[in-house]
């Protein structure tokens, strides 16, 4: 979230510890055409046993900002400010030896395609054995048994037979529990899903949120679920961080967000999702225009060009970045119009269509 001070930033829920706590983090790209503002100020945190949420649509920063917690960015290719503290370690300020010791035992991740992130040479034995024995002084032989394991856990199939395939032996919904059982292997204290469910079928992403909710359970480990479908955060997450154009425009628990929602761009990504819970009676209603170029980001409010409730503003909009503010129940929104505004327009416009 765009804070200035650790005092503005959510208290955690159950008065927790942060195991995560990001700061005010930017990470800029230089290009021939420009600087593209993929993170411009993003602040949130985890604690563990608890799921934080990131939505927004494709563009938004939040594939960036998982790439940044675990410290993938090429350094020189990205310009990173700010502070990401892994149970108090900055990873901005770490060598690459000391990010790469953390990956695995502190921090492990879920990439969205499992096939492109596995190495198609090696067997998804091999790959889980190397990541299992870089933080834990194992033969490779009890590292095997710890795969088939860890393979038997996450619901394949004959993992002693499978364990020795490769991944494009493995179905899609195989290849993307493989990856978890790799990303779980090390009993990681954090753990980050991009998209975790795309382009599996539905019966298969119910399984993999079940998965990832159990092990949670099993491990107490800080969770982000990165995504752009708020059917899986509705499934998974306790507390929901909104992202457009590399900033935070809105942040609260996941009932203040799905009940409660202050925001013109989360009233539309709200509008645009099916219902299945009860019927519905109007059509889906698309967010209208376009996602910002990062290069150019919109003067004023970034969300302005495309909300319907602009002239509200009185021009403010267009002229002024607002910040993220605390609606005083812990609720953090980032719009210049007032609250009072916001609840009205969600009671007396956008909830009856939903």
């Amino acid at each position: 979230m765009t804070l200035t001070s650790e005092e503005q930033q959510p208290a955690p829920a159950n008065g927790g510890g942060r195991f995560l706590d990001v700061r005010d983090l930017k990470v800029h790209f230089p290009t021939d055409d420009g600087l593209v503002k993929s993170v411009d100020g993003l602040s949130f945190h985890v604690e563990r046993g608890r799921t934080l949420g990131i939505v927004g649509e494709s563009g938004s920063g939040k594939s960036v900002t998982s790439l940044s917690v675990m410290g993938l960015h090429k350094r020189g290719a990205a310009k990173i400010s700010g502070e990401i503290l892994v149970d108090g370690q900055d990873v901005v300020a770490s060598s690459d030896e000391e990010v790469r010791r953390m990956r695995g035992k502190r921090m492990a991740m879920i990439f969205q395609d499992p096939l492109s992130a596995m190495h198609p040479y090696y067997t998804v034995g091999d790959q889980i054995i190397e990541a299992y024995r870089i933080h834990n002084d194992v033969s490779k032989k009890k590292a095997r048994t710890h795969a088939i394991e860890m393979l038997d856990r996450v619901g394949i199939p004959e993992p002693d037979r499978r364990v020795d395939a490769y991944p494009h032996q493995y179905s899609g919904g195989m290849r993307q529990r493989a990856m978890i059982a790799m990303a779980l292997s090390c009993d990681p204290d954090l753990l980050i899903a991009d998209e975790p469910t795309t382009a599996l079928d539905v019966t298969v992403q119910a399984q993999i949120l079940d998965l990832i909710r159990d092990l949670q359970r099993e491990f107490n480990s800080a969770v982000i679920i990165i995504t752009h479908d708020l059917g899986v955060v509705a499934e998974l997450a306790d507390d929901i961080l909104v992202m457009y154009a590399g900033r935070s425009v809105e942040y609260g628990t996941a009932e203040q967000i799905f009940n409660e929602p202050e925001h013109p761009y989360t009233w539309g990504l709200l509008g645009s999702m099916p219902r299945f819970d009860r019927e519905r009676s109007t059509r889906l209603l698309p967010i209208q225009g376009s996602p910002p170029s990062l290069i150019n980001v919109p003067e004023g409010c970034p969300f302005h060009p495309r909300c319907r409730f602009e002239q509200n503003t009185r021009g403010l909009a267009k002229r002024e970045r607002p910040e993220l503010v605390d609606t005083g129940r812990g609720h953090f929104v980032a719009c210049h119009m007032s609250q009072a505004q916001r609840q009205q327009i969600w009671r007396d416009e956008i909830k009856p269509k939903l």
